[in-house]
């Protein structure tokens, strides 16, 4: 039987318990063997606004998921060089033997991927699973317009909505506020022990 394995790309910059729960909530809906985290090298459409080093976020992504046997972690984008182009990344993951690939990605995210390289090439690499999030329903007409090909190829979650992102967690370690029960303890040791984001 072919393992089904669901793909999380994004920046990590810091790893949350946002992005725990909708990987948690994808393997658990969908009945998935595992979610790999692929934190991204470098964005083509956030070029230059890593706070953290690339091996440092991907370092955070794999303390956030250590104690879970279902996810992992992989270093594809950071050890690439050049642009991270999912595309790329899938096409590396299907020749790896990854199995049946499931595309996971924010509802706020979907509205922008028809911007992104080669993107009529994504639902033929990889199953898309759209995760609803708070503020962001997917707007699948949109999505129809600019890329047809998607539209059978694409599976709404409504998912955990927790209101947490990486920017205002950046801003709260800046100005000293607490970040606790937000993140892995892990992780923000690992921001304390780095002086990250300070």
């Amino acid at each position: 039987m072919t393992e089904r394995t669901g793909i999380l790309g994004g920046t990590f910059d810091p790893l949350h318990h946002g992005h725990l729960a909708i990987a948690e909530e994808a393997r658990s809906a969908l009945r998935l063997d595992k979610v790999l985290l692929v934190p991204a090298g470098r964005q083509p459409l956030k070029n230059g606004s890593h706070v953290a080093t690339p091996m440092q976020r991907l370092e955070m992504a794999r303390l956030g998921c250590a104690d879970n046997s279902a996810l992992d972690v992989s270093p594809i984008e950071v050890e690439r060089p050049g642009l991270s182009y999912t595309v790329t990344t899938l096409e590396q993951l299907s020749l790896a033997g990854f199995g049946e690939l499931h595309f996971i990605l924010g509802a706020d995210t979907l509205a922008d991927m028809h911007r992104w390289h080669e993107a009529r090439r994504i639902p033929q690499l990889a199953h898309i699973v759209a995760m609803a999030r708070p503020g962001h329903t997917p707007n699948l007409e949109v999505l129809r317009h600019h890329l047809p090909e998607v539209t059978d190829q694409i599976t709404v979650i409504d998912g955990p909505r927790l209101e947490i992102s990486s920017s205002d967690l950046r801003r709260r370690i800046a100005e000293g506020r607490p970040v606790r029960y937000m993140m892995p303890d892990a992780v923000i040791a690992y921001i304390e022990r780095n002086s990250l984001y300070r």
